[in-house]
Protein backbone atom coordinates (compact mmCIF):
# COMPACT_ATOMS: atom_id res chain seq x y z
CA UNK A 1 0.00 0.00 0.00
CA UNK A 2 1.57 3.42 -1.14
CA UNK A 3 1.90 6.63 0.40
CA UNK A 4 0.29 8.04 -2.19
CA UNK A 5 -2.93 5.54 -1.90
CA UNK A 6 -3.23 6.70 1.52
CA UNK A 7 -3.01 10.57 1.01
CA UNK A 8 -6.00 9.82 -1.48
CA UNK A 9 -8.09 7.60 0.81
CA UNK A 10 -6.51 4.72 1.46
CA UNK A 11 -9.92 3.18 1.91
CA UNK A 12 -11.24 3.88 -1.36
CA UNK A 13 -11.93 7.40 -0.81
CA UNK A 14 -14.62 6.91 1.31
CA UNK A 15 -12.79 8.23 4.15
CA UNK A 16 -12.60 11.72 2.97
CA UNK A 17 -16.09 11.76 1.16
CA UNK A 18 -17.87 14.90 2.25
CA UNK A 19 -15.08 16.33 4.58
CA UNK A 20 -14.21 19.27 1.76
CA UNK A 21 -10.88 18.81 2.34
CA UNK A 22 -7.66 16.23 2.39
CA UNK A 23 -4.97 15.57 5.10
CA UNK A 24 -2.41 12.86 5.65
CA UNK A 25 -0.26 11.98 8.65
CA UNK A 26 3.20 12.55 10.54
CA UNK A 27 4.54 10.13 13.15
CA UNK A 28 7.01 11.70 16.16
CA UNK A 29 8.17 8.97 18.53
CA UNK A 30 7.65 8.21 22.15
CA UNK A 31 11.28 7.25 23.35
CA UNK A 32 11.79 4.15 25.98
CA UNK A 33 14.96 6.23 28.04
CA UNK A 34 15.01 3.12 29.61
CA UNK A 35 15.21 0.98 27.13
CA UNK A 36 18.46 2.22 24.62
CA UNK A 37 16.33 4.73 23.01
CA UNK A 38 13.81 2.36 20.93
CA UNK A 39 10.65 3.95 19.88
CA UNK A 40 8.17 2.99 22.23
CA UNK A 41 5.28 3.84 20.46
CA UNK A 42 4.88 6.64 17.16
CA UNK A 43 2.22 9.13 17.60
CA UNK A 44 0.03 9.78 14.17
CA UNK A 45 -0.60 13.52 13.94
CA UNK A 46 -2.54 15.34 11.19
CA UNK A 47 -0.98 17.51 8.13
CA UNK A 48 -2.33 19.31 5.39
CA UNK A 49 -0.96 17.63 1.63
CA UNK A 50 0.80 21.10 1.22
CA UNK A 51 2.61 20.76 4.75
CA UNK A 52 -0.40 22.97 6.22
CA UNK A 53 0.59 22.21 10.24
CA UNK A 54 -2.55 20.21 12.49
CA UNK A 55 -4.44 23.90 13.09
CA UNK A 56 -4.82 24.23 9.51
CA UNK A 57 -6.27 20.84 9.31
CA UNK A 58 -8.28 21.36 12.51
CA UNK A 59 -9.60 24.82 11.36
CA UNK A 60 -11.21 22.71 8.50
CA UNK A 61 -13.47 20.37 10.54
CA UNK A 62 -16.93 21.38 11.36
CA UNK A 63 -20.19 19.91 13.25
CA UNK A 64 -21.15 18.72 9.97
CA UNK A 65 -18.06 16.70 9.47
CA UNK A 66 -16.49 16.12 12.80
CA UNK A 67 -18.00 12.19 12.66
CA UNK A 68 -16.62 11.72 9.31
CA UNK A 69 -12.88 13.43 10.22
CA UNK A 70 -12.80 11.43 13.19
CA UNK A 71 -13.20 8.36 10.93
CA UNK A 72 -10.65 9.13 8.31
CA UNK A 73 -7.68 10.05 11.10
CA UNK A 74 -8.34 6.51 12.63
CA UNK A 75 -8.70 4.67 9.64
CA UNK A 76 -5.62 6.47 7.89
CA UNK A 77 -3.00 6.68 10.78
CA UNK A 78 -3.67 2.59 10.78
CA UNK A 79 -3.37 2.46 6.96
CA UNK A 80 -0.03 4.80 6.79
CA UNK A 81 1.84 2.63 9.95
CA UNK A 82 1.31 -0.53 8.56
CA UNK A 83 2.31 0.29 5.12
CA UNK A 84 5.53 1.91 6.80
CA UNK A 85 6.21 -1.32 8.27
CA UNK A 86 5.17 -0.58 12.03
CA UNK A 87 3.39 -3.48 12.51
CA UNK A 88 6.35 -5.85 11.80
CA UNK A 89 8.37 -3.40 14.73
CA UNK A 90 8.39 -5.74 17.98
CA UNK A 91 6.29 -3.89 21.07
CA UNK A 92 6.34 -0.63 18.71
CA UNK A 93 2.33 0.67 19.40
CA UNK A 94 0.24 3.51 17.25
CA UNK A 95 -1.12 6.76 19.11
CA UNK A 96 -4.17 8.09 17.59
CA UNK A 97 -5.75 11.06 18.61
CA UNK A 98 -9.83 10.92 18.59
CA UNK A 99 -12.62 13.37 19.36
CA UNK A 100 -15.08 12.21 21.60
CA UNK A 101 -17.69 14.28 20.50
CA UNK A 102 -17.50 12.81 17.21
CA UNK A 103 -18.43 9.21 19.11
CA UNK A 104 -22.06 8.96 18.85
CA UNK A 105 -22.01 5.40 20.07
CA UNK A 106 -18.37 3.65 20.74
CA UNK A 107 -19.54 -0.11 19.64
CA UNK A 108 -20.80 1.10 16.05
CA UNK A 109 -17.76 3.84 15.47
CA UNK A 110 -14.96 1.64 16.49
CA UNK A 111 -16.35 -0.75 14.00
CA UNK A 112 -14.34 0.84 10.97
CA UNK A 113 -10.81 1.00 12.97
CA UNK A 114 -10.75 -2.71 13.55
CA UNK A 115 -11.56 -3.23 10.27
CA UNK A 116 -8.86 -1.23 9.39
CA UNK A 117 -6.69 -3.29 11.69
CA UNK A 118 -8.13 -6.98 10.35
CA UNK A 119 -7.31 -5.42 6.82
CA UNK A 120 -3.32 -4.18 7.27
CA UNK A 121 -2.58 -7.08 9.65
CA UNK A 122 -2.00 -4.32 12.61
CA UNK A 123 -2.72 -6.18 16.09
CA UNK A 124 -5.14 -3.72 18.02
CA UNK A 125 -3.67 -4.25 20.91
CA UNK A 126 -0.48 -2.12 19.72
CA UNK A 127 -3.49 0.97 18.94
CA UNK A 128 -3.50 3.77 21.95
CA UNK A 129 -6.36 6.06 21.49
CA UNK A 130 -5.47 9.68 23.22
CA UNK A 131 -7.67 12.64 24.21
CA UNK A 132 -6.36 15.96 25.02
CA UNK A 133 -7.52 16.80 28.27
CA UNK A 134 -8.21 20.43 26.65
CA UNK A 135 -11.18 18.57 24.54
CA UNK A 136 -14.42 19.76 25.64
CA UNK A 137 -16.26 17.06 26.60
CA UNK A 138 -19.95 17.60 27.00
CA UNK A 139 -21.08 14.48 28.81
CA UNK A 140 -18.16 12.85 30.92
CA UNK A 141 -19.87 9.64 30.95
CA UNK A 142 -20.23 9.30 27.57
CA UNK A 143 -16.56 9.83 27.50
CA UNK A 144 -16.48 7.02 30.22
CA UNK A 145 -18.00 4.55 27.84
CA UNK A 146 -16.06 5.40 24.98
CA UNK A 147 -12.98 4.33 27.26
CA UNK A 148 -14.69 1.21 28.82
CA UNK A 149 -15.86 0.18 25.03
CA UNK A 150 -12.16 0.46 23.61
CA UNK A 151 -10.40 -1.20 26.45
CA UNK A 152 -12.78 -4.16 26.08
CA UNK A 153 -12.12 -4.65 22.40
CA UNK A 154 -8.30 -4.47 23.27
CA UNK A 155 -7.16 -1.31 22.22
CA UNK A 156 -5.37 1.11 24.76
CA UNK A 157 -6.66 4.47 26.29
CA UNK A 158 -4.50 7.87 27.42
CA UNK A 159 -5.28 11.40 28.34
CA UNK A 160 -2.69 13.68 26.31
CA UNK A 161 -1.96 17.21 27.49
CA UNK A 162 -2.20 15.87 31.40
CA UNK A 163 -1.95 19.26 33.61
CA UNK A 164 -2.55 21.62 31.02
CA UNK A 165 -6.21 22.36 31.95
CA UNK A 166 -8.07 22.40 35.17
CA UNK A 167 -9.97 18.85 34.36
CA UNK A 168 -7.05 16.62 34.46
CA UNK A 169 -7.67 15.16 38.12
CA UNK A 170 -11.67 15.30 37.84
CA UNK A 171 -10.97 12.73 34.75
CA UNK A 172 -8.83 10.37 36.52
CA UNK A 173 -11.30 10.30 39.59
CA UNK A 174 -13.90 9.09 37.00
CA UNK A 175 -11.86 6.86 34.84
CA UNK A 176 -8.43 5.38 34.89
CA UNK A 177 -6.43 5.57 31.06
CA UNK A 178 -3.91 3.18 31.09
CA UNK A 179 -1.43 6.08 29.71
CA UNK A 180 -1.50 9.93 30.77
CA UNK A 181 0.50 12.08 29.17
CA UNK A 182 2.00 15.11 31.12
CA UNK A 183 2.02 18.31 29.39
CA UNK A 184 4.94 20.20 28.14
CA UNK A 185 3.66 22.96 31.11
CA UNK A 186 4.47 20.94 33.58
CA UNK A 187 7.72 19.37 31.97
CA UNK A 188 9.65 22.80 30.97
CA UNK A 189 12.22 23.64 32.75
CA UNK A 190 11.68 21.03 34.98
CA UNK A 191 15.42 20.72 36.18
CA UNK A 192 15.66 24.12 37.71
CA UNK A 193 11.89 24.41 38.45
CA UNK A 194 11.53 23.15 42.04
CA UNK A 195 7.81 23.21 41.80
CA UNK A 196 7.21 21.63 38.48
CA UNK A 197 9.17 18.62 39.78
CA UNK A 198 7.34 18.80 42.93
CA UNK A 199 3.94 18.47 40.80
CA UNK A 200 5.00 15.72 38.82
CA UNK A 201 6.11 13.69 41.66
CA UNK A 202 2.74 13.78 43.06
CA UNK A 203 1.12 12.81 39.37
CA UNK A 204 3.58 9.92 39.44
CA UNK A 205 2.62 9.06 43.16
CA UNK A 206 -0.99 9.05 41.55
CA UNK A 207 0.07 6.58 38.76
CA UNK A 208 1.93 4.16 40.51
CA UNK A 209 -1.03 3.84 43.06
CA UNK A 210 -3.50 3.45 39.89
CA UNK A 211 -1.42 1.29 37.49
CA UNK A 212 -1.33 3.98 35.23
CA UNK A 213 1.75 4.46 32.66
CA UNK A 214 3.07 8.28 32.55
CA UNK A 215 4.45 9.60 29.35
CA UNK A 216 6.27 13.21 29.40
CA UNK A 217 5.72 15.30 26.53
CA UNK A 218 7.49 18.32 24.86
CA UNK A 219 11.25 17.37 25.96
CA UNK A 220 13.66 20.12 24.54
CA UNK A 221 16.29 19.57 26.80
CA UNK A 222 18.83 17.09 27.93
CA UNK A 223 18.14 18.79 31.83
CA UNK A 224 14.74 17.96 31.06
CA UNK A 225 15.23 14.56 30.15
CA UNK A 226 17.61 13.83 32.87
CA UNK A 227 15.42 15.14 35.46
CA UNK A 228 12.86 13.38 34.43
CA UNK A 229 14.45 10.01 34.38
CA UNK A 230 15.43 10.71 37.89
CA UNK A 231 11.61 11.45 39.20
CA UNK A 232 11.12 7.83 37.56
CA UNK A 233 9.51 8.17 33.83
CA UNK A 234 11.28 6.40 31.06
CA UNK A 235 8.82 6.66 28.27
CA UNK A 236 9.30 10.50 26.69
CA UNK A 237 8.23 12.65 23.17
CA UNK A 238 9.30 15.94 22.40
CA UNK A 239 12.00 17.90 20.12
CA UNK A 240 14.90 15.89 21.45
CA UNK A 241 14.57 13.03 20.12
CA UNK A 242 12.97 13.76 17.38
CA UNK A 243 10.74 16.01 15.54
CA UNK A 244 7.43 14.86 13.72
CA UNK A 245 7.70 13.46 9.99
CA UNK A 246 4.88 13.30 7.16
CA UNK A 247 4.91 9.82 6.65
CA UNK A 248 7.99 8.64 7.94
CA UNK A 249 9.16 6.69 10.82
CA UNK A 250 11.89 8.46 12.73
CA UNK A 251 14.70 7.12 14.25
CA UNK A 252 15.04 8.70 17.48
CA UNK A 253 18.52 10.01 18.48
CA UNK A 254 20.18 9.44 22.30
CA UNK A 255 23.32 10.93 21.18
CA UNK A 256 23.01 13.67 23.47
CA UNK A 257 22.59 11.90 26.63
CA UNK A 258 23.91 8.08 26.46
CA UNK A 259 23.87 7.87 30.36
CA UNK A 260 19.73 7.78 30.13
CA UNK A 261 19.55 4.73 27.68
Amino acid sequence: MTAERIRGGGCGGQCTEGLGFDFTMAFQPIVDVGGGGRPWAHEALVRGLDGQGAGWVLSQVTEANRYAFDQACRVKAIELAASLGMGQQPDTRLSINFLPNAVYQPEACIRATLAAARRTGFPPERIIFEVTENERVVDGAHLKSIFTEYKRQGFHTAIDDFGSGYSGLNLLAEFQPDIIKLDMELTRSIDTDRARRSIVSAILTVCRDLGITPVAEGIETPGEATALRDLGITLMQGYLFARPAVETLVVPTMEFAPALA
